[in-house]
């Protein structure tokens, strides 16, 4: 009898390990989704808009973007976190993954934990210090000479508590005693449209936004966050130049699936990604968003966002706001 029983036991695994290398082997064979926790027109969107035609046309399936904005992020990376780990259900974000629990004590997702690390598939080369024409402040000492004159008058959007919009403005602020006022919106797009409107006075923005506003001269750069200039803005000094030393924060852009996901299922789908990002088309589409490809591997995307969040926290606690202990 109990041999019988193990025999039927191990045929049930036997059989279970087939079907999941069978489904392994076909994937995908029914359309794939990715979640993007911000609303559409924001940097991720314009990031995972630029190689997703290559992405379909290498796996074979149709991939839908599903924006699922809210609470800064957290209500789509959430969602993800709960889906089965099949490869059906992607999260494509920002550094904002692993900034924004330290940020929110209500963060309802652990960004390493809930999570299998894919591909760091793209970086800016960093956020743009975006005013309104209207500002009078033609650099960045000058706009904070200005704030300091008029403590509490000068406003800053903040697409989100842990964003790369909130966490520069936060620590600008602390490094320079400057009083600014957050300023909150659901994204980066509505943000822009009131700062281009005059109703807030600066911002810090992806380059791949910032650059069109500025060419057309509705926004005036003041600097990049970044540790060098950028070929795109090449008038634009950094931070640090100006400065602000040790102001050297990038944006970046990830994928994940939900925790547990087949390495075989991670592999397959990094190489997609890894192809997408090399491809010319897609190349040339970065370059003019200040963007750079980078199709780093799954395990040392899984290193490089662990440290990633360290760094979150540390800033958090830097800034005093509202970090975890």
């Amino acid at each position: 009898m109990l041999n019988r029983r193990l025999l039927l036991t191990g045929a049930i695994a036997l059989a279970c390990g087939l079907a999941h290398a069978q489904s392994t082997r076909d994937f995908p064979n029914k359309p794939i989704k990715v979640v993007v926790p911000s609303p559409a027109g924001g940097p991720p969107d314009l990031v995972l808009r630029a190689i997703l035609p290559k992405l379909s046309a290498m796996l074979g399936q149709p991939i839908i973007i599903d924006n699922r904005a809210g609470a800064g992020g957290m209500v789509g990376t959430a969602f993800v976190a709960k889906q089965p780990a099949d490869g059906y259900t992607w999260l494509f974000t920002t550094a904002s993954h692993v900034n924004i629990p330290p940020f929110n004590e209500n963060a309802n997702y652990d960004p390493i934990k809930d999570f299998t690390h894919v591909t760091l598939a793209a970086q800016n080369f960093g956020q743009a210090l975006v005013v309104n024409p209207e500002v009078p402040a033609k650099n960045v000492q000058e706009l904070i000479a200005l704030a300091k004159k008029n403590p509490g008058k000068l406003t800053y959007g903040n697409a989100g508590n842990g964003t790369a919009s909130h966490i520069p403005a936060e620590v600008m602020k602390a490094m320079t005693g400057a009083d600014i006022l957050s300023i909150p919106y659901k994204g980066v797009a509505e943000a822009t449209t009131d700062l281009i409107a005059g109703r807030i006075d600066m911002f810090f923005v992806g380059t791949q936004i910032a650059l069109q506003h500025v060419q057309s001269g509705k926004l005036r750069a003041l600097g990049l966050t970044g540790s060098k200039r950028w070929k795109g803005m090449p008038g634009v000094p950094t931070l640090d130049e100006q400065g602000l030393k040790g102001f050297d924060k990038v944006n970046w852009f990830g994928l994940w699936l939900p925790a547990g996901a087949a390495p075989e299922l991670v592999q397959k789908i990094h190489a997609a990604v890894a192809a997408a990002v090399a491809d010319p088309e897609v190349r040339q589409q970065f370059e003019q968003q200040g963007l750079e490809g980078v199709a780093m591997p799954p395990r040392e995307f899984a290193a490089f966002v662990a440290a990633e969040q360290k760094s979150a926290l540390e800033i958090a606690h830097r800034i005093n706001a509202g970090a975890k202990k």
